[in-house]
């Protein structure tokens, strides 16, 4: 038994929350959804990243010839 009365509270408050939407403040949401901004000294932070040149091979560690086999012998 109960179940009737809450049942009727659950009907009441999703009548409430489907017909009587509170005031939103739009401006606030779009500041949470938006993230934060960026600014131009978080660009100049990764200038040296960005501007590196992928065809530069002198940080290259492995400048053997050979394939990497992982430490395993081959047959040969």
């Amino acid at each position: 038994m109960g179940r009737g009365r809450a049942k009727a509270k659950q009907t009441k408050v999703a009548r409430e929350l489907k017909y009587h939407s509170p005031n939103t403040d739009l401006a606030a949401l779009q500041r949470e959804l938006g993230g934060p901004n960026r600014s131009d000294s978080d660009d100049a932070d990764y200038a040296e990243f960005r501007d590196a040149d992928p065809d530069d091979e002198d940080d290259d560690e492995d400048d053997d010839d050979e394939p990497d086999n992982g430490g395993w012998a081959t047959r040969g």
